[in-house]
């Protein structure tokens, strides 16, 4: 499902935070991930931790398959068009300004199919478990 919205001037305030923290995908060649916020929530039930993060793709460049246990993903493009595929769901673009909501525990993958532009997102995980670790890679056969 893909959610035309245009929350990226509240989430600006997300990007602005100074200590940024670097981490790559376990991909060699894959996108480069930024962790812009890393915070415990308050007063929000079940969710216990929200971590935003910046994901840079170069041309042709995608995230191998992986999930994120008990934690939901909303993906927002920054710059290019992005094709997200869900296991049983099949594949959407994200086309800049656009977003979409992959659910917890589901298995997916994020890529730039342009092979000469780069693209960028914003990309917020809603967590409810923090003592599962927040990505875990999948093995498809």
């Amino acid at each position: 499902m893909i959610i035309r919205r245009h929350f990226i001037t509240s989430a600006g305030a997300f990007i602005a935070v100074p200590s940024l923290t670097d981490i790559a995908f376990a991909q060699a060649a894959g996108p480069k991930l930024t962790q812009v916020l890393r915070k415990d929530m308050e007063g929000q039930g079940a969710v216990q931790e929200t971590v935003v993060s910046i994901v840079e793709f170069g041309p042709g460049v995608g995230a191998p398959w992986h999930m994120h246990p008990a934690a939901q993903e909303t993906f927002y493009a920054l710059d290019g068009n992005l094709t997200i595929e869900v296991e049983g769901r099949g594949l959407s673009g994200v086309k800049l300004g656009e977003a979409a909501i992959i659910p917890a525990d589901l298995p997916h993958l994020a890529r730039n199919d342009s092979t000469q532009a780069a693209a960028r997102a914003l990309v917020v995980h809603s967590r409810s478990a923090k003592d599962k670790p927040l990505t875990v890679a999948v093995t498809r056969s």
